[in-house]
């Protein structure tokens, strides 16, 4: 065991008790009257939650959102009625500065119902305090290491000597379920390799999941576990001793080469005289016998609801409140005397803080000449992304041990790799780690990085639980896929994607960008920095793509409205040829052929769905006359979908099984993706549609 086993110490003040059992006959009573939700975790955690708040975190109720803040993320989102609690308890503000409470005691009592600033699990952006959006187990604990690999990154450029405007921890309360999820070990193991002493996991040891005790399915020994990670390992054998959980944050406190994991071992549903320690303290409403019986287990009024004694408003004042109001107020000196001292890093700092891109930030985007051969697009996204990375340098990211293929590398001078003793490089190795990679780009984002990761499209499969949580929380995180298509050739149909734009398209919120050439791809890059509050990913090809002449074709700008006509006729088309990525070169190898025959026709080309839909009616309408019923939609992948586009009675060009292993060439032969099957699908649509 690495640090020291805690042993219990001197009793509860009566102070500490009366705030320990107010958090947890507020989630008794929140959950009790919803009828619904977790209060057994709360009933158990409530010494730890209120030692770690009121004696240690740094953070000001008055300014919720100091960038210096300690980040206190609960993985167990379940346990939600646990942080509400305290931040109605600590009379954290909604605004910095303000009045209005984040929580009232109106909200917990309207736990779980509808626009309640108190859901069923904790939603970033909803209610001022939850620092991410925890739902599925592992998501919070594996968000919680890109906050603390963002929280050295910040301070390693923006500090100055005597000056730490950024040194903050950040703390983790995960349960059996978090530590089950693969998810949390790959994090873990990143972790340690980082050496993350500014993270701190607090682990609920209560031993009981839904079905039952954990015996049913989890007989590892965590502490071993995490030992080998490379993180030192602390216990407290009783959640109900706050010095022997002080203990171990000071231990964390003075630990300064690796981060630590402190196993707190609790009682689920702690008072609950006969459901306590069982799995019915898990996730259901006590009933009225059982809160009677905890009341009386506490020393309670038994027929109270939603009670705050006296005395316990002015004890979290006295602690975290008055603890956090200085703590901000030397910030706020350290920040103008930075300020002062130095206008270039005043100005990278005020940029930092406000979320402005640098001036000039595109200004090397490339250009890229017509060329029949061109440039895979995974290529020149590299091209693209290192001319940004250079202006913006808060951006960093990295991929899941797939750089040299996605070309995801920041290879100008200074960009270096982020390691445990470089904090500050740019470039972050995951590992192949795909699904932990989503989460810590979606921590880094929380804490106001611009981030991204890369791999393998197939693999996004991996990673679509953060994805999904990124759009969820409005995060403008981006994620670089290539390989994008059956294009992969030799490596089969385990490493083509058929099925993952269609997914990716599905998320609300996500922008999902596919573009044909070199210039469609930094017109992408443009709309992704443009983005505030939206992720993005983008499907890059491994094969090279022509680069189309644009003194002939539309310009690449269309991009940004997600679809528009790239090459057209006189009057209204006989035909529309609709494609996305490298099938856009067969829709135009398809279009010359068709015009010299005659035939009206017209290409667009479509690398986001997303952002045509936003567009208003008349745009649309414009690009896909509504009149115009002879369509063709060529995509690499599914055909689900597509519909939308082409009608019912359209033509499509799809995926409509998995992919094969074999050249290219041969693959695309195969399955139809040539411009002799564009044009036969052509030619039938206008005879099908001839008036």
């Amino acid at each position: 065991m690495s640090g020291a086993d805690t042993s219990p110490k001197a009793a509860l003040s009566e102070g500490d008790k009366l705030a320990i059992d107010t958090i947890r006959t507020l989630a008794i009573d929140a959950v009790q009257k919803a009828n619904s939700g977790h209060a057994g975790a709360p009933m158990a955690l409530a010494p730890v939650a209120y030692t770690l708040w009121n004696r240690y975190l740094r953070y000001d109720p008055a300014h919720p959102h100091w960038p210096n803040r300690d980040r206190f993320v609960l993985s167990a989102g379940h346990a939600s009625m646990l942080l509400y609690g305290l931040l109605h308890l600590a009379r954290v503000a909604e605004k910095d500065g303000g009045n209005a409470p984040a929580i009232s005691l109106d909200d917990i009592k309207k736990f779980r119902q509808l626009d309640s600033r108190t859901p069923g699990h904790p939603e970033y952006h909803f209610t001022t305090g939850v620092e991410t959006t925890t739902g599925p187990l592992g998501q919070g604990v594996a968000n919680s290491v890109g906050m603390a690999i963002g929280g050295r990154f910040k301070g390693e450029r923006l500090n100055r000597p005597d000056l730490p405007l950024f040194d903050y921890n950040v703390y983790a309360i995960c349960s059996d379920g978090d530590l089950m999820e693969g998810v949390s070990q790959e994090a873990a193991s990143i972790a340690g390799h980082l050496r993350l002493s500014n993270l701190c996991w607090i682990y609920d040891n209560n031993t009981i999941t839904i079905e039952g005790h954990t015996e049913l399915a989890f007989s590892e020994e965590v502490a071993a576990r995490f030992l080998a990670y490379g993180w030192q390992v602390l216990r407290v054998a009783d959640a109900n001793d706050t010095h022997a959980i002080a203990s171990a944050l000071e231990t964390f406190l003075q630990s300064s080469d690796r981060p630590t994991l402190i196993i707190v071992n609790s009682i689920i549903g702690y008072g609950a005289p006969t459901k306590q320690n069982t799995s019915k303290a898990h996730s259901d409403a006590l009933g009225p016998d059982e809160v009677k019986g905890a009341k009386r287990a506490y020393g309670w009024p038994e027929d109270s609801e939603f009670l705050v004694p006296d005395g316990v408003y002015d004890t979290f004042a006295e602690g975290i409140g008055k603890r956090g109001a200085a703590l901000y107020s030397q910030w706020q000196a350290f920040f103008e005397e930075a300020k002062a001292a130095d206008a270039a890093h005043a100005e990278d700092l005020t940029a930092f803080l406000e979320g402005r891109l640098p001036e000039g930030w595109d200004k090397d985007i490339p250009v890229f000449e017509a060329d029949a051969k061109g440039l895979a697009t995974r290529e020149s996204s590299g091209k693209v992304l290192n001319a940004i990375a250079k202006h913006v340098p808060f951006l960093l990211g990295g991929s899941a041990d797939l750089a040299p293929s996605n070309k995801s590398n920041l290879t100008f001078e200074g960009a270096g790799s982020l390691t445990p003793f470089e904090p500050g490089g740019r470039n972050i190795h995951f590992g192949v780690r795909e699904h932990a990679m989503g989460s810590i780009v979606n921590g880094l984002g929380l804490v106001g990085l611009r981030a991204y990761g890369a791999t393998f499209l197939v693999f996004a499969d991996y990673m679509r639980p953060p994805i999904r949580l990124a759009a969820l929380m409005d995060l403008p995180v981006f994620h670089i896929f290539t390989h994008d298509s059956i294009g992969v050739g030799e490596d089969g149909p385990t490493h083509q994607p058929v099925e993952q734009l269609l997914s990716l398209r599905c998320i609300p919120g996500l922008v999902t960008l596919r573009p044909a050439d070199a210039n469609e791809v930094a017109e992408a890059y443009r709309v992704i920095f443009s983005l505030k509050d939206q992720p993005a990913v983008l499907a890059l090809s491994r094969q090279p793509l022509p680069t189309f002449d644009r003194t002939k074709y539309a310009p690449a700008s269309g991009t940004a409205k997600g679809a528009y006509v790239l090459a057209d006729c006189e009057g209204t088309p006989d035909v529309i040829l609709i494609g996305t990525g490298s099938e856009v070169q067969l829709c135009v190898g398809a279009y010359e052929t068709l015009k010299g025959e005659g035939v009206k026709a017209r290409v667009v080309s479509m690398p986001s769905w997303d952002l045509f839909e936003r567009q208003d009616e008349s745009y649309r309408n414009s690009v896909l006359p509504p009149e115009v019923l002879a369509r063709v939609a060529v995509e690499q992948g599914s055909v689900i979908g597509w519909d939308r586009y082409t009608g019912s009675s359209g033509a499509i060009v799809g995926m409509h099984t998995f992919g094969a292993s074999a050249p290219i060439k041969d693959l695309l032969g195969k399955f139809g993706f040539t411009a002799e099957k564009v044009i036969e699908a052509a030619r039938a649509q206008v005879a099908k549609h001839k008036k």
